[in-house]
C-alpha cells in the first residue's frame, strides 16, 4: 500500500461502510459462507476432577471473505482494532461446552480485525475459558481423559455458514509449548461434523484432547504411604502376644492412618456412585491393617481362653480328688468289724439310725401332703374351646423353636470339630508373618498390571 492511499484510508473505510448492511451476512441469499477455524494454545490453566472440567486461555483466529469489502490487491491490508470492529459482520461463534469465560482487556480489548484489499478478513481474540469435560473415573489416577473444545455457530445453521478446520490437524498451533502439572498430552485430534437441534441442522468443530495423569504424586502421596502403613501393621506379629498395651496401640494406630487417608483422597473427588481404582488399593490396605488388628484378638482370645479351661480343669480334677475320698471314708464305715463285740454295736447304732430317718421320712410326707395339695380342677366351660387350642399351638411354637436350636447347635459342634485345634497361640503369629506378605504381594501383582497395562477405549 502506498504513501498516498495510506493518507486517505479512513476516508477509504468510511466509503466501504457507508452501503454496508452489518445485519446480513456476506453472500446473503446465495451460497453458504465457509468460515475457517484457527486455535492457537496459550496456556492450560488447570483442570478439576470435582467440578468436571478444564480452564485453558487460547487465541481463536477466524477467516471468511466479505466481498463488500473489497478495496484493492491481496497484499493490501489494513488492521484495525478498538470500537470500529463493532462495525463490521462478525460471526456468532461459540462454545457449547462452555462454562465461562472472559475476554482479556489489558491495556485494551485483545481482538482486532485485518482486512485484506480482495475482501479476507481475519478476526482474532485471546481469551479465557473453562470447558466442561465429563471424566471417567473409574481408573484414577491410573486414567486418561479425553477433554474436548467444542465450537459452533450460535444461529447460523449449514444453509448460512459452514464452519471448517483451517488447515485440518495443523490448525491447532502451539501444543507442543503447553505444560501441565498433573497431565501430559499424548494426543489431540481434529473433528468437523453436523448436530441436529430442534432449530436446524448446525456445524460443529471439535478439538480433543487425549490427557494421561501422570502417577507420581500420587505414588509419594498416597500409594507408598499406604504400602508402609500396612506394613507396619505387620510389627505386631514379631511383638509377643502378651504385651497388650504394644499390639493393640500399634494395631490402631495404622487403622486410623489409613482412614485419614482415604478421607483426604476423597476429598478430592467428587462424590460419584461407581468404585475407583484408588479406591480398591485403600480399602484392600484397610482390610489387611484391621485384619492384622483382629488376627491378635484371635490370639489374645484363644491364649487367655485356654489358660481358662485349664485352670477349670485343674479345679475340676481337684473336685473329683475330694469327692473320692469322701466315698472312700463312707464306704470303710460301712464295713462290718470283724470282732463280734464291734461288729454287734455297729449293727445296733445302724438300725437305731436307719429307724429315726424313717420316722422322719414318714413325718415330712405327711406335712408335705398336707402343705402341698393338688390343685382344684376349673370345671370345663362350654365355649371356650379355644383356650385348649391356643395352648397346644404355643406348645407346637415351642418345640419348633427348640428342635430349630437343636439342629444348629448340632451343626456348630459339626463345624467346630472340623476347626483345627491350636496347641500353641504362637504359631497364629508365625503363619500370620508368612501369609499376609504373600497375600499383599499378590494383591499388588494382579492390580497395577490391570490398571496399567489394560488400554482405555474412548467411546
Amino acid at each position: 500500500m502506498t504513501a498516498s492511499r495510506l493518507k486517505n484510508a479512513s476516508i477509504q473505510i468510511e466509503d466501504l461502510l457507508k452501503e454496508y448492511d452489518i445485519r446480513l451476512r456476506p453472500s446473503f441469499g446465495s451460497e453458504p459462507l465457509l468460515l475457517d477455524i484457527e486455535i492457537r494454545l496459550a496456556s492450560f490453566d488447570s483442570i478439576s476432577e470435582v467440578n468436571m472440567d478444564y480452564t485453558l486461555t487460547l487465541y481463536l483466529n477466524q477467516y471468511w471473505r466479505d466481498d463488500r469489502l473489497v478495496f484493492g490487491n491481496k497484499s493490501e491490508e489494513i488492521t484495525l482494532t478498538g470500537e470500529i470492529i463493532d462495525k463490521f459482520w462478525l460471526p456468532d461463534t461459540f462454545f457449547p461446552n462452555d462454562k465461562s469465560a472472559y475476554l482479556h482487556d489489558v491495556t485494551e480489548k485483545n481482538k482486532m480485525i485485518r482486512l485484506n484489499g480482495n475482501g479476507d478478513i481475519l478476526y482474532g481474540m485471546r481469551f479465557t475459558s473453562t470447558l466442561a469435560c465429563m471424566m471417567d473415573l473409574r481408573r484414577y489416577p491410573l486414567d486418561r481423559q479425553n477433554c474436548t473444545v467444542e465450537v459452533e455457530s450460535y444461529g447460523y445453521t449449514q444453509a448460512d455458514v459452514i464452519m471448517r478446520w483451517k488447515n485440518g490437524r495443523a490448525s491447532v498451533l502451539d501444543l507442543d509449548k503447553v505444560q501441565l502439572p498433573q497431565f501430559t498430552i499424548t494426543g489431540y485430534d481434529t473433528i468437523s461434523y453436523g448436530i441436529y437441534l430442534a432449530t436446524g441442522v448446525y456445524q460443529r468443530l471439535s478439538l480433543s484432547f487425549i490427557l494421561q495423569r501422570n502417577i507420581g504424586y500420587f505414588l509419594f502421596q498416597t500409594y507408598l504411604p499406604s504400602i508402609l502403613i500396612v506394613m507396619l501393621s505387620w510389627v505386631s506379629f514379631w511383638i509377643n502376644h502378651e504385651a497388650t498395651s504394644a499390639r493393640v496401640a500399634l494395631g490402631i494406630t495404622t487403622v486410623l492412618t489409613m482412614t485419614t487417608i482415604s478421607t483426604g483422597v476423597r476429598s478430592s473427588l467428587p462424590r460419584i456412585s461407581y468404585v475407583k481404582a484408588i479406591d480398591i488399593y485403600l480399602v484392600m490396605c484397610f482390610v489387611f491393617v484391621f485384619a492384622a488388628l483382629l488376627e491378635y484378638a484371635a490370639v489374645n482370645y484363644l491364649y487367655w481362653g485356654t489358660r481358662a479351661r485349664r485352670r477349670k480343669q485343674k479345679t475340676q480334677i481337684k473336685k473329683n480328688a475330694t469327692h473320692t475320698d469322701y466315698e472312700l471314708v463312707g464306704e470303710s464305715a460301712d464295713r462290718s468289724s470283724p470282732i463280734l463285740g464291734l461288729r454287734t454295736r455297729t449293727m445296733t447304732n445302724h438300725r437305731l439310725t436307719t429307724s429315726s430317718l424313717e420316722e422322719n421320712c414318714v413325718t415330712q410326707r405327711s406335712n408335705h401332703f398336707i402343705d402341698n395339695q393338688p390343685p382344684r380342677i376349673r370345671p370345663f366351660v362350654r365355649g371356650h374351646t379355644g383356650l385348649y387350642s391356643s395352648s397346644l399351638h404355643r406348645n407346637t411354637r415351642r418345640q419348633r423353636v427348640n428342635r430349630l436350636y437343636d439342629q444348629l447347635r448340632t451343626r456348630l459342634l459339626g463345624l467346630q470339630r472340623h476347626i483345627p485345634h491350636v496347641k500353641d497361640v504362637n504359631d497364629i503369629d508365625k503363619w500370620s508373618r508368612l501369609c499376609f506378605p504373600i497375600l499383599f504381594l499378590l494383591f499388588n501383582a494382579s492390580y497395577w498390571p490391570y490398571y496399567i497395562a489394560r488400554p482405555e477405549i474412548f467411546a
